[in-house]
């Protein structure tokens, strides 16, 4: 399934490849599923079959039924698919709707350069997992591809973003091996805000 509603969002699922197979992620615990809806993609979608589902999804939306956002999120890194993410972001922006993006925060490692300039327009938020509040820890936890700079990494890229985004948060999950306290001070450094997320066993 590309495209997915959760509360008064809808989310675009549009890659199952990820920078990270971290030891917590839900996706293979609940089969692909998520609140009934099967996220597991037979292949990632071009722009125009995001785009066509999209449509497809709102056209049976009631006039003036609530869309807060729409959130680049799934069970992949939308990063990973930058080129349709842009093409993407860019024509829900032309639709005036709210865009957010749920990131892992490597967009810099994976596309090799700053992507972070590119967002100015195309998000109204960027919400950044930092899922570990030391090298080590964040290491153990989420099995980076790009390894031990990924941590460092995932900092820069919420400092970047907030030259051209106005809304970033760096986000933890609740869970017992990771210190919150830490995190949110990472974040407060950053000069970015910072949210906790329950864990969803």
């Amino acid at each position: 399934m590309i495209v997915y509603p959760y509360k008064d969002n809808i989310y675009l699922n549009i890659t199952n490849k990820c920078s990270m197979s971290c030891s917590y992620c839900i996706r293979y615990k609940w089969d692909w599923q998520y609140r009934g809806h099967d996220l597991k993609l037979a292949k990632d979608p071009s722009f125009p079959e995001v785009i066509s589902e999209f449509e497809k999804f709102i056209s049976a939306y009631k006039p003036g039924q609530v869309i807060n956002e729409v959130v680049f999120c799934g069970y992949g890194e939308p990063l990973m698919r930058f080129e349709v993410f842009k093409k993407t972001a860019a024509y829900l922006k032309s639709k005036n709707f709210t865009v957010r993006l749920n990131t892992n925060g490597h967009g810099n490692l994976i596309n090799k350069k700053n992507i972070c300039p590119e967002l100015k327009k195309l998000v109204d938020a960027v919400c950044i997992s930092l899922n570990g509040e030391t090298r080590e820890t964040y290491l153990k936890l989420n099995k980076p591809r790009y390894g031990i700079k990924s941590f460092d990494a995932v900092i820069d890229f919420a400092k970047k973003c907030k030259k051209y985004v106005k809304n970033v948060c760096l986000t933890s999950l609740a869970i017992e091996d990771i210190d919150i306290k830490a995190c949110r001070k990472i974040a407060k450094k950053a000069g970015v805000k910072f949210a906790v997320r329950p864990y969803l066993d």
